[in-house]
C-alpha cells in the first residue's frame, strides 16, 4: 500500500464531493505561467522516490514529487540522459522543479527541435482524476500502444486534467561528441538562412540561439553526436569553436532563461516575455516597434521582450506565418498571482480542451483558472 498517496487520494475526493478548488504543486517553480492560481494547495512533493531504473533498457519510471535534479543525477551516473533538456526555473537555492511538474508544464529546452520534447519521451503516466480514481496509461515501452496517447495529454496539461503520481520515461546516452560554434557580426536574418541551410544536411545539430547584444548579432549552433560526424561538422561549418566546460553553463543559462538577454527585463517593468512558435523557415518577423527576439530551436522558437499591448500585433505577426504567440512571463508576474495567457487559436480547440476537462475532473477542482477561464 502507498501510504503517502492514500492522504492525497482522500483529500481529491473530498474536494470533488464539496467542489473545492485544488492547486497542485510540486517545487512552484513554474508558478509565474499560466491565467491564474487558485484553490487550497495540493502538495506533491510527498510523492517522491525513483521506483525502477534500467538503464539497459532506457527506461525510468518515477514518482511525481520527485525533485528533476535527483533525476538527472541518477541518469548521469549511468550516462544517460534527458536529452530535450526541462528547464528548471529555480530562483532560488532552496527552489526544486519536480518531475511532475517538468511533465505537466511540457517545457523543453534549447535541444527541443532537434530531440523531440518532452510528451515524446513519457511512456506512460499514473493519475488521479477528479473522482480521486487512481488510472494508468501506457507502460515501460514504446509497443504499448493503448493508453499511449492519453499519457501525452498530460504534457503541456499543466495539472488540469488529473494529479500525476508517477510517470515512466524514455531516456538516452549522453552524446560521445559535443562542440559550440560561435559565428559573431551575423544578423538575423543571416542567421536563420544558415540554419535553414544546416537543417538540410546530415548535421548532428542539436541546439541553436541567436541573439543581439549592443547592436551586434551573434549565432550559437551546439552540435552533438558521434565523434568522428562532430568533427567533421566543425571542419565544415565555420565559425569559432569554444571549449566545452566554458560554453556549457552558457546554455544551462539559455535552458534556465538567465542569460542577460532575459534578466535586463527586469529594467523595464512594463515588459512581458513573449513566446513565439512559428516554422523553423519563417523569415524575420515584422514585430511592433522594430524589436529583435532572440531565437531558437533554429528558428521555430522566437523570445519577444515587449508590452502587453503588443499581443494582437505579435500573435498576427506569428499567425500570418503559420506560427502562434502566447504570453510567457505577464509584466510584474509573481509567485502570487500569474497572468501568462495560453492561446487557444479557435474555437473548436477551446471546446476539445474544455470536454477533454470535463471528462477527467467533471466536478473542476484541478488547478482552475490555470489554462483557461472558464475552467
Amino acid at each position: 500500500m502507498d501510504f503517502s498517496l492514500a492522504p492525497i487520494t482522500e483529500r481529491v475526493r473530498a474536494a470533488a464531493a464539496d467542489q473545492t478548488p485544488l492547486r497542485i504543486r510540486g517545487g512552484g517553480t513554474k508558478d509565474f505561467h499560466g491565467l491564474a492560481l487558485h484553490g487550497e494547495v495540493l502538495d506533491t512533493r510527498v510523492l517522491r522516490g525513483i521506483v525502477s531504473y534500467e538503464p539497459s533498457e532506457l527506461v525510468v519510471t518515477v514518482r511525481a514529487g520527485t525533485p528533476l535534479a535527483e533525476l538527472e543525477a541518477a541518469l548521469a551516473e549511468q550516462g544517460q540522459c534527458l536529452p530535450f533538456e526541462p528547464p528548471h526555473f529555480a530562483k532560488t537555492p532552496a527552489d526544486a522543479a519536480t518531475v511532475g511538474g517538468m511533465v505537466a508544464a511540457g517545457l523543453s529546452g534549447p535541444a527541443r527541435a532537434s530531440v523531440g520534447a518532452v510528451r515524446d519521451y513519457l511512456l506512460g503516466v499514473t493519475l488521479l482524476n477528479g473522482k480521486a480514481e487512481l488510472l494508468t496509461f501506457g507502460g515501460q515501452v514504446m509497443k504499448n500502444v493503448a493508453g499511449y496517447d492519453v499519457a501525452r495529454l498530460m504534457a503541456g496539461a499543466w495539472g488540469t486534467l488529473g494529479l500525476l503520481t508517477e510517470v515512466s520515461l524514455k531516456v538516452l546516452p549522453v552524446a560521445p561528441g559535443e562542440a559550440t560554434l560561435r559565428f559573431e557580426g551575423i544578423n538575423q536574418a543571416d542567421a536563420l538562412r544558415k540554419l535553414h541551410a544546416w537543417g538540410g544536411q546530415p548535421l548532428p545539430l542539436n541546439a541553436s540561439c541567436w541573439v543581439q547584444d549592443e547592436g551586434a548579432g551573434t549565432l550559437y549552433v551546439r552540435l552533438r553526436g558521434a565523434v568522428a560526424a562532430v568533427e567533421a561538422a566543425c571542419k565544415t561549418m565555420g565559425g569559432t569553436r569554444m571549449d566545452n566546460a566554458t560554453v556549457a553553463a552558457d546554455w544551462t543559462a539559455c535552458r534556465e532563461q538567465t542569460l542577460p538577454w532575459f534578466t535586463e527585463r527586469a529594467t523595464r517593468p512594463d515588459h512581458a516575455l513573449w513566446r513565439l512558435s512559428v516554422p523553423a523557415t519563417a523569415p524575420v518577423l515584422a514585430l511592433p516597434g522594430g524589436v529583435q527576439p532572440l531565437v531558437e530551436w533554429h528558428g521555430a522558437l522566437r523570445w519577444v521582450q515587449a508590452p502587453e499591448s503588443t499581443g494582437d500585433a505579435l500573435r498576427e505577426a506569428a499567425r500570418a506565418v503559420g506560427g502562434n504567440a502566447s504570453l510567457f512571463v505577464a509584466a510584474e508576474a509573481n509567485k502570487s498571482g500569474a497572468s501568462g495567457a495560453f492561446d487557444l487559436q479557435s474555437k473548436a480547440l477551446e471546446q476539445i480542451h474544455a470536454r477533454l476537462k470535463h471528462s477527467f475532473d467533471p466536478a473542476g477542482i484541478f488547478n482552475p483558472g490555470r489554462m483557461a477561464r472558464a475552467w
